[in-house]
């Protein structure tokens, strides 16, 4: 593998352990959706007329740009941390094959910091030590927190204490809006925030139900260490969780009868999804799990965010 072409070799990284195509339109819907809810909260609260309310194109580009280094500073976290386990039981990824090399992923993720230090200087210096907070806590995460070993036999523990690095990265780019803008955090943004936690555990979670035939040895998925039935119920009670936590944020901006509707309507679909693999837990249902975990987060963002932001500046909403 060392032999293939620079370019070839990340092209192929990236398809099997960061798919930009796949990736790409979650973080630009999440961090959108981040800077346009701080927008409306921000508008609703010093009274801005609807139709002057905006993002400024900087502030989305900074908050885009950001939270996809930042997902990608995770999965290259997730190398290191990984790569003893996956040498011995998944050889066939990129790292363990010699695809690309853990010293190459530590120089891009060096470089992606050093971007992402640039834009927030470029755009307001302060959001730098928001920025510091979340390499902080990056870092520990990449390092289990120094107790990788009671990590292990507690995996709801494991779970929610990695997922605390989603509303940290929402939080930033909110900042990029509220910070940018010179005002302190907008009242009932601790809602959304909030969403991000719980959307990271559905999506967590729902990557990691497998059929039986496709469970693998050393490869601690939820269906193993929850059963099925458990590991189905986790992700249904997180998508319940989720759905009320972003009901709460959407009164906040007036939002919350389109945005319920919404909800009411994945709720179902993925029961649907949750009770044809729990009746035959083939390999296609099981991956409805990852997919309707990737669609609910998609809608999610798009209608505490884009949405209600676009139709309040034409003045459909009040």
């Amino acid at each position: 593998m060392a032999t293939e072409p620079q370019f070839r070799r990340w092209w192929i990284y990236q398809r099997e352990r960061f798919p930009i195509l796949a990736h790409g339109p979650l973080i630009a819907a999440f961090s959108f959706s981040a800077v346009s809810y701080s927008a409306l909260l921000r508008a609703q609260q010093i009274l801005l007329a609807p139709t002057t309310l905006s993002v400024p194109p900087e502030r989305a580009i900074v908050a885009f740009a950001s939270a996809f280094l930042f997902f990608l500073q995770l999965r290259i976290a997730d190398e290191w941390k990984d790569f003893e386990e996956d040498a011995r039981h998944r050889p066939y990824r990129p790292v363990p094959r010699g695809l690309v090399t853990l010293r190459e992923l530590a120089i891009l993720g060096v470089a992606a910091a050093l971007m992402q230090l640039a834009l927030a200087l470029w755009l307001q210096p302060a959001l730098a030590l928001l920025l510091a907070g979340v390499w902080l806590y990056l870092g520990l995460m990449s390092r289990e927190f120094f107790i990788r070993r009671w990590l292990k036999l507690h995996p709801l523990t494991y779970l929610w204490t990695h997922m605390l690095i989603i509303p940290l990265i929402d939080g930033y780019a909110t900042a990029c809006d509220w910070l940018a803008a010179g005002h302190a955090p907008p009242r009932g943004l601790e809602w959304f925030l909030l969403v991000s936690f719980c959307n990271g555990t559905v999506l967590e979670i729902g990557r990691k139900i497998r059929a039986p035939q496709d469970e693998e040895a050393g490869v601690e998925t939820y269906s193993v260490l929850w059963g099925r039935g458990g590991a189905v119920a986790a992700w249904l009670a997180a998508l319940v969780l989720t759905a009320a936590c972003a009901a709460m944020a959407a009164r906040e901006i007036g939002f919350l009868a389109p945005l319920g509707g919404l909800l009411f309507v994945m709720l179902l679909l993925a029961g649907i999804v949750a009770a044809r693999f729990l009746q035959q837990p083939q390999s296609r249902r099981a991956k409805m799990f990852d997919a309707m975990s990737a669609l609910w987060t998609l809608l999610m963002y798009l209608g505490l965010g884009a949405v209600p932001l676009a139709l309040r500046a034409r003045g459909a909403l009040p």
